[in-house]
């Protein structure tokens, strides 16, 4: 008997990272997952995206829990695909217990007008709102929604280290998550529905491991490599670690949408080895 038996999770983001963690995570406990993401690089981004392969891994692990799982390629950009992937998912599995606002790009070194602010935004903020709307006519009285936001977005002085224009984006993306978090969960508790937010510090992703990331931690040296930012790494935290794994925040995630947390709603919770503790909240938090 699994914590989750019976149920399904609709995650976005779900080929790699954090997502695929958090879709196998929940297939252990029991769920059966809508999983989607973008799979296509998107220009302003300095660090290759998911590939059709990524989720082909997904499908392949969450299937080795014995867990049902409906994958699908759609941009959370466009409230259209988003629409579609879930009615996929719901043809095959009914219902709807769990949404996973997941999907997440750091633009930070796109400078460009159209470009870093508006891809940033519209994944990271539009993309959550698009998921959180195709989802809330199909959730009933015992649901939670999960958001996934940005210890480093949440913090005063990002934009200087993440840079103009992209990083811009990427921060007041994350901090909006953080105010929508508290506004709309006021909106969902008469109905019995949960929203919460995760804001992880560094995680063992290809949005951290990735050269452009390495070259802001230690601007010191031409070509960093991995072994050289991660001496670096550890200053974002204030316990001595480089970074947390996937697999720390979807700890958090299954205790969120497990019946654990069932009067737990409107909260913004950080994953980051107490890393906001060492600076100040980012104004207006």
């Amino acid at each position: 008997m699994g914590k989750l038996d019976g149920r399904v999770a609709f995650i976005t983001g779900a080929a790699r990272g954090q997502g695929r963690s958090h879709a196998v995570r929940l297939a252990s406990e029991g769920a059966d997952i809508i999983a989607v993401d973008l799979l296509e690089q998107i220009e302003s981004v300095p660090y290759p995206l998911a590939t059709p392969e990524d989720l082909a891994q997904t499908v392949k692990e969450v299937e080795a829990l014995g867990r049902g799982i409906v994958a699908v390629k759609a941009d959370v950009r466009e409230r259209s695909q988003l629409k579609a992937a879930l009615d996929q998912g719901l043809e095959r599995f009914g219902r709807l217990d769990f949404v996973l606002a997941n999907a997440g790009i750091c633009p930070w070194k796109d400078l460009t007008l159209a470009g870093g602010f508006v891809d940033g935004t519209d994944v990271d903020l539009i993309g959550v709102l698009n998921t959180v709307a195709v989802s809330l006519p199909h959730l009933k009285a015992g649901a939670s929604i999960v958001l996934t936001g940005s210890t480093a977005g949440l913090m005063k002085g990002t934009t200087e280290v993440l840079g103009n224009t992209g990083g811009v984006g990427y921060a007041w993306a994350k901090r909006t998550i953080f105010q929508y978090t508290e506004t709309f969960a006021l909106q969902l508790a008469p109905h019995s529905v949960r929203l919460n937010a995760v804001h992880p510090t560094n995680t063992n992703t290809h949005l951290l491991q990735n050269q452009e990331i390495y070259k802001a931690f230690r601007p010191d040296l031409e070509n960093p490599t991995r072994e050289d930012a991660e001496i670096a790494f550890p200053a974002l935290q204030a316990m001595p670690i480089p970074y947390i794994e996937p697999s720390d925040v979807s700890d958090l995630v299954l205790f969120l949408v497990s019946d654990d947390s069932k009067y737990i709603t409107g909260q913004n919770f950080r994953v980051d080895a107490g890393g906001m503790l060492k600076t100040d909240a980012a104004p207006g938090l």
